[in-house]
């Protein structure tokens, strides 16, 4: 069937890419499993390809593509079984590098951005602390203004890229006698004196390097507030669409991909004389499992066109990630049933596949903060509007 949101274009830039992938990213995948660093060598050939800048202006080096080329990076990444991989991935390019695309003047994209794109530089998002969690408004972290100069004190926790980056876009409180209007955001440099980082253990996505991120005293350029002081929350709430978005369509991509393993699976291993994907029990649950993915996918891909065309989907967003990563966690965890003990097993995909998948509905905004954001706009009628 023609789609409708993916042209040839597309589906050669999606064959090209997933053979980048498995040439260039799967052979290593296991070693980066085990240390939790991505070797450098991968960012590089990821700029050098182009990958790093498809949503961005050619003027920074990017390619300015539609959001579509967006939604097959992230499909494509979350096909070779490395959460954590694809984890730092996005964070980069479409978390950090979000920020300094629609925040930062032209010299922060020059001195950042374009460097980005090339893979030279890796950046993370820093606005989760210890304390708030979900409760962004409440953070605790301060920039004071000196000079010229703002001094940072404060901590972040669950930073992917938060120990191998080389700057860090950070939320702070300029005024923290007001609540959220009282926030701005920072670029610094990752070996500016003061900034240190703890590495975090974690159940799954563990290629990427997640870390705890202490400021004490951190001298910050004035040049380095990103915007204008005071907008950073609504600078953050409106990104955070699109980041619950790249969360729900990483969600629909890794059921897909389970889907697919299951099937091959089932194809090949019998049972009472037959393979067993002819036992009508495992093929009426597949066909449940392949609707609800099928349903999530198309509701993400007509978010993401609405997205792409400028809509502010802040309801839709949240939605998507409410929704596509709950179904993503059963549809994985009925596949690893149907692979039996095997499923259980290190050397099989599905048990990787089933810790990685449950940051789902924990990052970018717990399931529970999301019920409560979308009952304030369905019942309370609460309208979030875009930063101006």
């Amino acid at each position: 069937m023609a789609s409708m949101y993916f042209t040839e274009e597309h589906e050669a830039f999606r064959e090209s890419f997933r053979d980048f992938l498995h040439k260039e990213v799967v052979p290593h995948i296991e070693k980066w499993e085990q240390t939790g660093n991505i070797e450098r060598f991968i960012w590089s050939k990821f700029g050098e390809m182009g990958y790093f800048g498809i949503s961005y202006p050619e003027a920074y080096g990017g390619l300015d593509l539609d959001i579509f080329y967006m939604v097959i990076f992230l499909e494509e990444l979350q096909k070779i079984n490395s959460g954590g991989f694809a984890a730092a991935m996005w964070a980069h390019v479409y978390l950090a590098m979000t920020h300094l695309n629609k925040e930062g003047d032209d010299d922060i994209k020059r001195e950042y951005l374009t460097p980005s794109i090339n893979g030279d530089k890796i950046g993370c998002l820093c606005i989760t602390e210890p304390f708030g969690g979900s409760d962004v408004a409440g953070m605790r972290s301060t920039a004071v203004k000196k000079g010229d100069t703002y001094i940072i004190n404060g901590s972040k926790t669950f930073i992917t890229n938060g120990v191998y980056s080389d700057y860090l876009i950070v939320a702070a409180k300029t005024n923290p006698d007001e609540k959220h209007k009282g926030m701005s955001m920072f670029v610094i440099d990752r070996d500016t004196p003061g900034i240190s980082a703890t590495k975090l253990d974690k159940l799954g996505w563990r290629a990427s390097d997640t870390g705890e991120i202490a400021f004490d005293n951190v001298v910050v350029p004035a040049k380095n507030l990103m915007g204008e002081e005071g907008k950073g929350f609504p600078y953050i709430m409106q990104h955070f669409a699109l980041e619950r978005l790249l969360m729900g369509i990483n969600a629909h991509a890794r059921a897909e991909y389970a889907i697919e393993y299951a099937l091959q699976y089932m194809s090949e291993r019998e049972a009472f004389g037959k393979s067993i994907d002819q036992f009508q029990a495992l093929r009426h649950k597949i066909a449940e499992m392949a609707s609800e993915v099928e349903v999530c996918k198309e509701f993400n891909y007509s978010v993401a066109k609405r997205l792409g065309n400028g809509g502010y989907v802040v309801k839709e967003a949240s939605m998507s990630k409410l929704i596509s990563t709950k179904i993503a966690d059963q549809v994985i965890y009925d596949a690893l049933q149907m692979l039996g003990g095997y499923g259980y097993m290190e050397e099989y995909p599905l048990a990787r596949l089933s810790r990685d998948s449950r940051l789902g509905p924990i990052g970018g905004g717990t399931s529970e903060i999301l019920k409560e954001i979308i009952a304030k706009m369905i019942i309370d009628k609460k309208e979030y509007k875009p930063a101006t």
